[in-house]
C-alpha cells in the first residue's frame, strides 16, 4: 500500500487588499509538514499554485523551498509538484538539479520530462517520459503518474501535438493519456493523474471558480476537461485550481480538488480546509482520509441592520478577517468608519448598504446615474468608500485623467 498526501493551491505571496498572508501560510505549512509526519506518508504532491504571481517576494520563495526540503525528509520522502496557472513554468523548474537531490521533483510544462534518477536507499524514478514517471520506493508497489501542469491552448497544442495544432485540446489530452496509460500503467503498480485544469462531467455543469482565481476556461485558457478522459487503469486524480476541496466525480475512479489550505477570497467564507490523505493498493479502490486544517485567519462575510450590531459581533470575532456590510439610510460618517476599524483591525473593506428615504431624496435631487456626469459618478463612489467627499486636488486629477482617456 501507498500513502499520499495531496494539496495545491498554497498561493505563496497571495494578500487580501491590504492585508499580508504570509504569516498565515508559514502556520498553516507548518501543520500540512505535521500532518504528513504523524500519517507516514509515503510522498507528496502538490497540484499548482504553488505562487500567486511569476514573481513571488523573496520571504514566499524562502518559505517554499525550505518548507519542500523538510517535507521530503532530505531525500527520503518524494514530493512531487506541478505548475499552476499562478505560476511561471521556467521558474518552478529552475531549481531542479539541486532540488533531486533533496526528493524533490518540479514539472513546468505537460511535455516536461523527469530525468531518471535515484537517491540511494530511498526512492528511484525508474521511467520518464513526456508527462509521465514512474516511482519506486522500497518494499512498496511502483508508483505511475500522469502528470500534466497547466498551460494554456496554444502551449498545450505546441507541446503536446505539434503536427495537428487545430485538434482539440480535450483530444489531445485523452489521447496523450490514453498512451501513457497503455503503455505504462498495469494492476501490478498503483496508477494516479495530477492536472492543474479545471474539470468537470461531460453531462454536467462546470464547477464554480473563486471569485478573484484566474478563470482557466476563457479565451487562449485551457477547457474545461472531461472526467471521461480519464484512462480506465487510473485510480486516483488528484487536482489543483478549485479552492474548496471537492470531489468531481466518482467515476472512473476519485477525481477530487484537495482545495487551497487557506481561505483567499470572501467567496470562500466560511469553507473548511484541509488536505487529503489517498491509499492506493495494486488493482484496488482507494480509500480517501480528509485532514482538517486548522491554521489561519477565518474569512467572514457579514450584514448588520446597525452600527451597535456590527460592534458587538466584532468585539466577539477578533480573528477573522472580515467583509463588512453595514445597512444605512445614508452614507456611513468618516467616524462611524474610525470607529469600526479602532474596534477590528482585520476590516478589509466597510459597504455601505444605502435604504430607505434619503435614497430616494438622493435619487430626485441629483438624477439617476444615466444622467449623471463622470464627475458626479466618481464623487459619489469616492463618497461611498471613504464616508467623506472627495477634495479638489482629488478631483482635478480625476479630471485630468478622464481627460487623457476620452482624447484616447
Amino acid at each position: 500500500m501507498l500513502k499520499i498526501l495531496h494539496t495545491s493551491d498554497w498561493h505563496l505571496g497571495k494578500r487580501l487588499e491590504r492585508f499580508s498572508r504570509h504569516e498565515e501560510q508559514v502556520a498553516v505549512i507548518e501543520e500540512i509538514i505535521q500532518v504528513a509526519d504523524e500519517n507516514q506518508v509515503d510522498l507528496v504532491l502538490i497540484a499548482g499554485d504553488l505562487f500567486d504571481t511569476f514573481n513571488p517576494p523573496a520571504e514566499s520563495l524562502d518559505l517554499f523551498y525550505r518548507s519542500l526540503k523538510r517535507l521530503a525528509k532530505n531525500g527520503k520522502r518524494p514530493v512531487i509538484a506541478i505548475a499552476g496557472n499562478h505560476d511561471m513554468p521556467e521558474r518552478i523548474e529552475a531549481p531542479d538539479p539541486l532540488a533531486r537531490e533533496c526528493g524533490i521533483i518540479f514539472a513546468g510544462f505537460p511535455e516536461s520530462v523527469v530525468t531518471p534518477f535515484a537517491i540511494e536507499d530511498n526512492f528511484s524514478i525508474t521511467k520518464s517520459e513526456a508527462g509521465f514517471l514512474e516511482l519506486q520506493l522500497p518494499g512498496k508497489p511502483a508508483f505511475r503518474l500522469l502528470l500534466t501542469p497547466y498551460a494554456n491552448e496554444m502551449r498545450l497544442r505546441k507541446g503536446l501535438n505539434p503536427e495537428n495544432p487545430e485538434e482539440e485540446l480535450r483530444e489531445i489530452l485523452s489521447g496523450h493519456w490514453k498512451n501513457l496509460a497503455d503503455t505504462y500503467c498495469d494492476d501490478q503498480g498503483v496508477n494516479a493523474l495530477m492536472a492543474h485544469l479545471l474539470f468537470m462531467p461531460e453531462s454536467g455543469i462546470a464547477p464554480e471558480e473563486p471569485e478573484d482565481e484566474r478563470p482557466i476556461n476563457h479565451i487562449g485558457g485551457a477547457q474545461a476537461i472531461y472526467t471521461s478522459s480519464i484512462p480506465p487503469a487510473i485510480q486516483y486524480v488528484a487536482l489543483g485550481h478549485l479552492h474548496r476541496k471537492q470531489a468531481i466525480s466518482l467515476t472512473p475512479c476519485p477525481v477530487m480538488y484537495s482545495g487551497s489550505p487557506l481561505s483567499y477570497s470572501f467567496s470562500e467564507a466560511g469553507q473548511d480546509k484541509q488536505v487529503l490523505i489517498v491509499e492506493l493498493e495494486p488493482g484496488k479502490d482507494v480509500k480517501i482520509s480528509p485532514v482538517p486544517l486548522k491554521s489561519g485567519r477565518k474569512l467572514e462575510r457579514k450584514r448588520f441592520l446597525t452600527m451597535a450590531d456590527a460592534e458587538a459581533w466584532l468585539l466577539a470575532a477578533l480573528h477573522s478577517l472580515v467583509e463588512l456590510t453595514i445597512v444605512s439610510g445614508t452614507f456611513l460618517s468618516g467616524a462611524d468608519r474610525r470607529r469600526l476599524m479602532e474596534i477590528h483591525d482585520g476590516i478589509v473593506v466597510i459597504i455601505p448598504e444605502i435604504t430607505g428615504p434619503d435614497t430616494k431624496e438622493e435619487e430626485n435631487t441629483s438624477g439617476t446615474p444615466q444622467q449623471k456626469s463622470m464627475q458626479e459618478l466618481f464623487a459619489d463612489f469616492f463618497k461611498s468608500k471613504k464616508g467623506q467627499e472627495p477634495d479638489p486636488a482629488i478631483l482635478s486629477l480625476f479630471q485630468e485623467i478622464n481627460a487623457e482617456e476620452e482624447e484616447v
